[in-house]
């Protein structure tokens, strides 16, 4: 069988471990602050999550970007020229131009390899919910699967995979520019806390508002219970904005109530959590429908 690997981007919010596990290979989008722009990798190498929120409570504004045509071709050209096939599955493209980029690399490079391929594919996902899909591909990888078989599995399957999350600072959401100053006031006063999805156009979207921390993570759980297919055969993701005591409460609030088979625990990286913030918490597992 062709030699294949599977690509993705920072997005995907895998921890270290995962990426050297599934032995994927994964680009880096930035962000700036003060001045300084940062690559975010999974080995945290420029910079650190702790560190990042820590910026983030300190006020400080984080601004990201997407990944260029130039630095995809310089990511995918060394596996064309080792004779791997690619299978990029990036991040939504509702939320970034990134998969765009991936895309035009793809075609440049095309006559240039015409033995091997690049396969790009939509994720329609974001933080972890990439990063569950990337981890059902790569199982379907390790049971002998062909590109192929994995492309077609990934596009019938997007869609099932639900994102339920909830931020608890919405000044993070006011200072990046996703929410007007009235609102933020208001929400702050009031003490809601939204709870969003992303929905089958890979956009984010609100669904719910929840008065108070508390009753907003209990609500994503009962969210759950509609969704969820065969909870005890799965492995689900919860990444969080540096608040993994709340984040394994939330965890455990789920293994009672619906028995999952494992859950997988990470950090909300800077792309993400330049928007969502600190004390953030988002849940992601396979469902009937997002």
């Amino acid at each position: 069988m062709k030699k294949m690997v599977i690509v993705t981007d920072s997005c995907s919010d895998l921890t270290q471990n995962q990426v050297e596990q599934m032995g994927i290979k994964v680009i880096p989008l930035t962000v700036e602050i003060d001045g300084v722009t940062y690559a975010h990798y999974p080995d945290e190498r420029e910079l650190k999550i702790d560190t990042f929120y820590q910026f983030l409570r300190d006020k400080k504004i984080a601004k990201t970007s997407l990944v260029n045509v130039g630095s995809f071709l310089s990511f995918f050209e060394p596996m064309l020229k080792d004779g791997y096939d690619i299978l990029y599955i990036g991040f939504s493209s509702a939320l970034s131009g990134t998969l765009q980029s991936a895309r035009v690399a793809s075609e440049e490079l095309k006559d240039q390899y015409p033995n091997e391929r690049i396969v790009i594919l939509d994720s329609l996902c974001a933080s972890m919910g990439q990063g569950l899909l990337l981890w059902n591909a790569w199982k379907l990888k390790e049971s002998g699967k062909s590109i192929d078989e994995i492309a077609t599995w990934v596009e019938a399957n997007k869609l099932n995979l639900v994102h339920l999350f909830t931020v608890d600072d919405l000044g993070t959401l006011k200072r990046g520019g996703r929410l007007s100053d009235t609102q933020a006031f208001l929400g702050a006063l009031l003490k809601i806390k939204p709870i969003l999805h992303v929905d089958d156009m890979g956009r984010l979207v609100p669904l719910k508002k929840a008065r108070g921390r508390a009753f907003s993570l209990e609500s994503m759980v009962e969210l759950m219970k509609d969704r969820i297919t065969e909870p005890e055969k799965q492995t689900i993701f919860i990444s969080h904005g540096d608040c993994l005591d709340e984040a394994k409460e939330v965890g455990q609030m789920i293994q009672d109530r619906y028995h999952v088979s494992e859950i997988i625990y990470n950090h909300i990286g800077p792309i993400i959590g330049a928007h969502s913030g600190p004390g953030t918490i988002a849940i992601f597992f396979m469902g009937s429908y997002r």
